[in-house]
């Protein structure tokens, strides 16, 4: 279990003093809590794919972080959300080279070959289960249809 992982990681992270890896995931942990939360689930674990599609959010949102810091010239605060975003990044399964989610899409379009482009997307979103960019996929099935 993910959340499981990241309690243990946090107590070391704790015991070694790593202040910014506690407070990252200090803050992993507080999403997942408020998911939970929303959801009236508190006292249950998380699936780890629900995990998943939340820390790839983060991951994002630390990357467009990081984008936006390099145009405004601050480059010490965008190394801090990159950092923050390999931290995260650690707990999300190895992503799919673009070879590999364009073999999947092929194979999507010719199981589905009446299926419009958002349901190919969607289909290929749930086979690759976090391994693979949402903006990839996008991409790649526009190419691959056009």
């Amino acid at each position: 279990m993910i959340e499981q992982r990241l309690e243990q990681d946090l107590k070391t992270a704790m015991l070694a003093r790593e202040s910014f890896t506690v407070t990252t995931l200090r803050g992993l942990k507080s999403t997942i809590l408020n998911v939970k939360v929303a959801a009236g689930t508190r006292d249950k674990p998380l699936p780890d794919n629900e995990v998943i599609a939340l820390f790839s959010k983060e991951a994002k949102k630390r990357q467009e972080a990081a984008s936006m810091y390099v145009q405004g010239g601050s480059i010490e605060r965008a190394d801090a959300e990159l950092a923050e975003k390999a931290i995260i990044e650690a707990y999300l399964p190895a992503q799919l080279s673009e070879r590999e989610v364009a073999t999947i899409i092929e194979a999507t379009i010719a199981d589905e070959p009446d299926a419009a482009f958002g349901q190919i997307i969607s289909i290929v979103r749930q086979k690759t289960n976090g391994s693979a960019d949402g903006a990839v996929i996008a991409r790649l099935v526009k190419e691959k249809l056009q």
